[in-house]
C-alpha cells in the first residue's frame, strides 16, 4: 500500500511517495472548460494559460489562503496527480494519505480538505500542523523537550510555530504570505504605471528585484502589459526601492506575527531559542532581506533551510518514513 504526502499549497502542490521521495512538484492550478466542466490542464501546463484563455475556458487556483476554496476541482487536480505517480496496476488501491494544513485552520476548512482529499481517492486521512512539518523538514528536534521555532511563509498563510515535544506550544497563522505580495505588486504597477499586468508578471517583479530590508543591491526591470489609457501592450521601468515600499505593510504584518509568537512563548523555550534562533521556510522566505529585516526586529540569529520550497513536504516524508516517532504530531 503506498503512503502519500501531500503539501497542498495555494501556490505550488508537492508530493512525496514513502520510499520514493517527491515526485510532484507543480502549480496550484486548474484550466477547465467553462460549460463542461471539462479539464484540459493541470498543473505547469495549466498555470502557463493564466490570463491566456480564450472564453469558454478558465485558468484557476482552487486553493486561496492556504486552505481549500472549491473541493470540485481540487478532486480533478488531485486524481490527475495521483495517478501520476501511483502504479497502474495499484490506482484501485485507496493509499493513506497524510496532508499538511496550517495551524490556524477551522473545523470547516479541516473538513473541506478532508472531504477534497477522500474524493481523490484516500483511504485514510492524516493532518499535520505545516508549522510541524516545516521544523521537521529542516532537521529540527520537534520530538525532544528544546524548543524550536519555524517560520514557514507559503503562497497563502505565513505560519509560526514554537514547537517541542512533538506539539505547537505557541504559534501564530496569518493569511498574508507570497500570493499576497503579488497582488500588490500588481495594483501598484496599475496605479502607478497605468499598466495592467498578469499574475505570472507580477510575481516575476517579486523574485527579481522584490525586496524586505535594502541590502545595497538595488535593482529595476522592464514590466509588459496593456497600458490603461490608451489600450495598447506597453512596457514601465519598475525598481527595487518601490517595490520594497508597495509591499511594505504585510511584511510589516508578518515581522508583527514573529513577535507575537515569541510574546507568547514559555520562558524556559524562549531561551532555547535565544541559543538557536528561528528557522526560516517556504518560498516566501527567498525574499530578499526578510532575514536581515526579522534579525533586526527579534534580535534573534535567523536560519534558512537550503530547500525552504520543499521543506514542509520532506518533512510530511520524513513523518511517513517514521510513522510511530511523530504519530503524536498527527491529526487523524
Amino acid at each position: 500500500m503506498a503512503d502519500i504526502a501531500i503539501d497542498l499549497g495555494t501556490t505550488n502542490t508537492l508530493i512525496h511517495v514513502r520510499g520514493r521521495g517527491i515526485v510532484v512538484h507543480e502549480p496550484s492550478v486548474v484550466a477547465v472548460e467553462r460549460d463542461t466542466g471539462r479539464v484540459l490542464a493541470v498543473g505547469l501546463e495549466a498555470k502557463r494559460m493564466l490570463g491566456r484563455t480564450p472564453a469558454g475556458v478558465i485558468a484557476v487556483s482552487p486553493m486561496r489562503g492556504g486552505v481549500i476554496a472549491d473541493v470540485d476541482r481540487v478532486d480533478l487536480m488531485l486524481r490527475y496527480f495521483l495517478q501520476r505517480v501511483l502504479p497502474r496496476r495499484r490506482l484501485g488501491m485507496r493509499p493513506r494519505v497524510l496532508i499538511t494544513v496550517p495551524s490556524g485552520i477551522t473545523e470547516m476548512e479541516r473538513r473541506a480538505v478532508r472531504a477534497g482529499i477522500v474524493a481523490a481517492g484516500a483511504r485514510e486521512v492524516y493532518m499535520l500542523p505545516a508549522p510541524i512539518a516545516a521544523a521537521i523538514g529542516a532537521g529540527l528536534p520537534v520530538t525532544s523537550p528544546r524548543g524550536s521555532m519555524v517560520v514557514n511563509i507559503g503562497g497563502g498563510t505565513t505560519e509560526i510555530g514554537v514547537i517541542a515535544l512533538s506539539g505547537i506550544v505557541a504559534d501564530t497563522s496569518i493569511r498574508v504570505a507570497g500570493q499576497h505580495l503579488d497582488d500588490l505588486i500588481g495594483s501598484f504597477i496599475r496605479r502607478n504605471h497605468n499598466l495592467l499586468v498578469g499574475e505570472s508578471t507580477a510575481e516575476a517583479v517579486k523574485i527579481q528585484i522584490g525586496s524586505a530590508y535594502p541590502d545595497g543591491e538595488e535593482g529595476e526591470m522592464t514590466v509588459r502589459g496593456r497600458d490603461l489609457v490608451s489600450g495598447i501592450p506597453s512596457t514601465v521601468r519598475v525598481n527595487s526601492r518601490e517595490i520594497r515600499e508597495c509591499i511594505r505593510e504585510p511584511i510589516q504584518a508578518i515581522t508583527a506575527a514573529v513577535r507575537r509568537a515569541l510574546e507568547i512563548t514559555p520562558p524556559e523555550l524562549a531561551s532555547d531559542i535565544v541559543d538557536e534562533g528561528i528557522v526560516m521556510t517556504g518560498g516566501g522566505a527567498q525574499l530578499g532581506g526578510l532575514g536581515q529585516l526579522l534579525a533586526n526586529e527579534t534580535h534573534l540569529p535567523i536560519h534558512f533551510d537550503t530547500e525552504p520550497v520543499t521543506t514542509v513536504v520532506r518533512g510530511a516524508g520524513t513523518v511517513l518514513e517514521n510513522w510511530e516517532t511523530y504519530q503524536d504530531a498527527l491529526v487523524a
